[in-house]
């Protein structure tokens, strides 16, 4: 039974930290005064809702190495949201 505990008290910690490290969204105007450095761009592909594009931004600005990114534009069509981002370190 403490194994179990253990196991299941890891999964929800290591769940919790993964998050906190996920790249965060800024606005623009915040950009300027935090004296940050764009490293690139990133674009979702097709997905579904605004949250989920918004997840896969997150995610990619990790994969680029970036802290923060800033949705420069967004497209929802019927079946599809696209967005593109700076990401910025």
């Amino acid at each position: 039974m403490k194994l179990v505990s253990g196991i299941v008290a890891s999964l929800v910690i290591g769940s919790l930290s993964f998050s906190v490290l996920a790249a965060q969204e800024l606005e623009k105007d915040k950009v300027a005064g935090m004296n940050l450095t764009k490293i690139g761009d990133i674009t979702t592909s097709d997905t579904t809702a605004p949250m989920d594009a918004k997840k896969e931004l997150s995610k990619k600005a990790d994969e680029l190495g970036g802290t923060y990114y800033v949705i420069t534009s967004a497209n929802k069509s019927e079946k599809s949201v696209h967005a593109t981002a700076d990401v910025y370190k």
